[in-house]
């Protein structure tokens, strides 16, 4: 693949179906998105690897849903880390990219470098929330924190929400090219059964301690579809998905030839973040003037970081009518 072709797939979403097994699917590259999102923190490396899966799984889901808005997931749990939150932001119009952003908390003391960064979310649910605007009811599916990754858990959630078999593979790590800096690269294939005419999601979340499976979702000649795509999943390697030597187009040949694979029209990421000034306003409104003015600094300001792009915003406590007296008090 020459360095054109390599750029024309970075940062990209390609839908695709494969006709012969009424299966859809994703193939998403994430790479100067994801360098994006992890440069933006000093994370160790069980949490970039936590934020990245997280971040592949945004791209792939909020693709393949219609959206007006946004979609967010939310892990959280009780061990050392405590939450990774993600957007996807649809885009604004046709040939426009979609925006993503993420970011993590944890405690720093608590990480075990010895210990896979999976378990140490503990226990916890997995959300994945839906809000397609104003005058709009937001959708929230929430399913326990199970299995051994947060593609499993992606996994739990389509079967459990909205009894829909998918299948997420997906690989992550740092590249480098003679003469060029280490950067990330990511890649990542979903795939998902055909949804059935006028199914929708279900309204409420689903805890069920009872977790559901493709097995218990498809029978017939549906599971035999299912199987052998997964089959032929399987056999992807993991260069084949980051790049940059094969092509989106033809890994899905070469896994699904057999399935008469057609993609669709690609879709364009770009990491974005929505603060500004404005937003940081808006929610400073919602305090009372006792609570604003404990925020104010030693240096008389009341300050607010990002925690998604890492934004500083230095606020004049008399622009947010904090009064000196008031500081004063406090």
């Amino acid at each position: 693949m020459d360095s054109g072709t390599k750029i024309a797939w970075d940062d990209t979403v390609l839908p695709f179906q494969l006709d012969n097994s009424n299966i859809r699917g994703r193939f998403v590259r994430l790479d100067g998105v994801l360098d994006q999102v992890l440069t933006q923190h000093d994370y160790p490396p069980q949490i970039e690897a936590l934020v990245a899966e997280a971040t592949l799984l945004t791209a792939l889901i909020g693709q393949s849903i219609k959206l007006r808005w946004k979609l967010s997931l939310q892990i959280r749990g009780d061990g050392p880390v405590k939450l990774i939150a993600t957007d996807y932001y649809a885009a604004s119009a046709d040939g426009e990219p979609a925006q993503i952003r993420a970011y993590a908390d944890y405690d720093a003391s608590k990480l075990d470098p010895n210990v896979d960064p999976y378990a140490q979310i503990d226990k916890g649910y997995f959300g994945v929330l839906i809000d397609q605007g104003p005058d709009m009811t937001p959708y929230q599916g929430i399913t326990p924190i199970s299995g051994n990754s947060l593609s499993e858990c992606a996994q739990t959630y389509f079967a459990q929400s909205e009894q829909l078999p998918t299948r997420f593979t997906l690989s992550s790590g740092r590249s480098q090219t003679p003469g060029q800096p280490e950067t990330w690269r990511a890649g990542g294939i979903m795939l998902q059964t055909m949804p059935a005419e006028g199914g929708t999601p279900s309204a409420a979340p689903d805890t069920d301690p009872t977790l559901l499976s493709a097995d218990d979702l498809l029978q017939g000649d549906e599971s035999e579809n299912w199987n052998r795509a997964n089959i032929l999943l399987d056999t992807v390697e993991e260069l084949e998905m980051i790049g940059p030597s094969v092509t989106p187009t033809q890994l899905l040949l070469r896994l699904f030839h057999e399935e008469a694979p057609r993609v669709f029209d690609v879709q364009s990421v770009a990491f974005g973040c929505t603060c500004s000034e404005e937003r940081v306003r808006e929610s400073l409104a919602t305090y009372g003037g006792e609570d604003l003015a404990e925020m104010v600094t030693d240096d008389g300001r009341v300050t607010a970081d990002c925690q998604f792009c890492g934004a500083h915003y230095d606020l004049d406590p008399a622009s947010l009518g904090i009064q000196t007296g008031d500081v004063a008090k406090n």
